[in-house]
């Protein structure tokens, strides 16, 4: 644990010595989610994982969940943590881009981005009406699994899921959000592909209310966050690989393709049997991206 203004944010850092590589993990889930990919990292990188504030083992956070708070406190970690510059950042979905803000933001310490089916600041800086009741519904359901985290039945539902029952799982997402198929049995179908070692510490996690209080804090903030990344969009000459999911949209594609060739050292690789979670459907896609940005680091004289 790393003592960031007077609460703890978690980090695992671990690995070869040498270039670092820091992981950033999508909205709503923790340095858990690179555990695979980690361990293969590890054996020619220093490796860094952490728990954003309200996720994971990190303490929760005063502050709204915006763009420039997440990386003014992922840079004081950085710092605390003594990481040695330059490093490289890997970011997936929301993590996608907050690494891509970061590198605006501190250029001059990046050697590089590898981006895993990252989201765009322009998707939610502008919310469309639709857009905006699909977030009230995100903030809506999150504060109603923080109630039943309390009461405990997000516990017993998740252990029920876990073991292959279906009827109360069903019966707590009809009283969560009115509907027979939850946000609880889609992070099961998630979790069922990581290594079945974290998954009771991802059921842990997701049993406490503070997790969901933090999923709601992030989900209110996206707009704003989301516009203040747009505000820091372009990223100089820094190397960046992007990987896509089968299923990413032409205009994702697209507007992929167009951060690619800004960057003198730039990648679009298209995952074809990968859906969003890249690094848990094709990881060795994610390490090789890792593998060759690594090797475009000069070494210091």
């Amino acid at each position: 644990m790393v003592d960031i203004g007077g609460r703890s944010l978690h980090l695992i850092d671990a690995g070869a010595s040498g270039p670092a590589v820091i992981f950033e993990s999508g909205i709503s889930a923790t340095c858990l989610s690179w555990t695979e990919l980690r361990a293969e990292v590890q054996g020619f990188a220093r490796a860094c994982t952490y728990d954003r504030a309200w996720l994971g083992w990190s303490d929760p956070a005063e502050t709204a969940r915006t763009t420039s708070n997440i990386v003014d406190e992922l840079h004081a970690l950085i710092e605390a943590a003594l990481i040695p510059r330059p490093y490289i950042l890997a970011g997936h979905s929301f993590g996608g881009m907050l690494v891509r803000a970061y590198a605006a933001k501190y250029p001059d310490e990046i050697a590089g981005l590898v981006l895993v089916d990252p989201l765009s600041p322009r998707e939610w800086s502008t919310v469309s009406p639709a857009n905006a009741r699909m977030l009230r519904f995100g903030v809506r359901l999150s504060r109603r699994g923080a109630w039943l985290a309390r009461v405990g039945v997000v516990r017993a539902a998740l252990a029920l899921l876990m073991a292959g029952g279906r009827r109360v799982p069903q019966w707590v997402a009809r009283m969560s959000s009115g509907r027979g198929e939850s946000v609880i049995s889609r992070l099961v179908g998630e979790v069922r592909k990581m290594p079945p070692e974290t998954w009771p510490m991802i059921r842990a996690h997701w049993c406490l209310a503070k997790t969901f209080q933090g999923l709601a804090a992030y989900l209110e903030s996206l707009p704003a966050s989301s516009a203040e990344a747009a505000a820091l969009d372009e990223m100089g000459t820094i190397p960046v690989t992007v990987l896509s999911a089968a299923n990413a949209t032409p205009h994702q594609l697209q507007e992929r393709a167009a951060w690619t060739s800004r960057s003198p050292r730039g990648r679009h690789i298209i995952a074809r049997k990968s859906g969003h979670w890249i690094q848990l459907d094709e990881p060795e896609l994610v390490v090789q991206a890792i593998r060759e940005m690594i090797g475009l680091i000069k070494p210091s004289s």
